[in-house]
């Protein structure tokens, strides 16, 4: 298996685990914040697209998807355009609100450019530098890694949100 096959799969499990925890989610959970002030499951399949987004779309030198497939119109947060969610305060997640098929299809579209991208890679190209503002710098493959352990964190957060009783928060 080449390296960017091995990536691929891990993007692509991703891919499942966003699906499957927003298949059969209603209004009401998808909104729902755990204890009262942890993150819903919304702002977080919000929250990993766009970081998926904004990242894969800075190393492969793209546009975001956010953008350039006019999803942040079709969202309306009122948000900052480029906007990804970091430093979030609990007014800027409670403001992240969609549809389960909105953000789906937000990222479909995500997981699409990242496939194309990661499918052209050959293992040489994952030294190339992608940030030089860490020590040591950052470089392709690490940066793949990273996203991968951020999404994967965050789409577990999203299951395990979908899996609380309202009740418990």
């Amino acid at each position: 298996m080449k390296s960017n096959e091995l990536l691929l799969d891990a993007f692509g499990r991703i891919r499942e685990t966003v699906a499957a925890a927003l298949e059969g989610v209603d209004d009401g959970s998808l909104v729902r914040r755990p204890a009262g002030n942890g993150n819903s499951i919304a702002w977080l399949i919000w929250h990993l697209g766009r970081i998926e987004d904004a990242q894969i779309a800075a190393a492969a030198g793209l546009d975001q998807v956010w953008t350039s497939q006019e999803f942040v119109g079709r969202f309306g947060l009122p948000l900052p355009e480029r906007d990804t969610g970091y430093g979030h305060s609990t007014e800027n997640v409670d403001a992240v609100q969609a549809p389960p098929e909105l953000l789906l299809e937000y990222y479909d579209a995500v997981h699409r450019q990242t496939r194309e991208f990661v499918g052209t890679l050959d293992d040489e190209d994952f030294d190339r530098i992608v940030d030089t503002r860490w020590d040591p710098p950052v470089t392709l493959g690490v940066r793949l890694v990273s996203i991968i352990a951020d999404c994967l964190q965050h789409v577990g957060q999203a299951a395990y949100a979908k899996g609380l009783n309202p009740e418990d928060g």
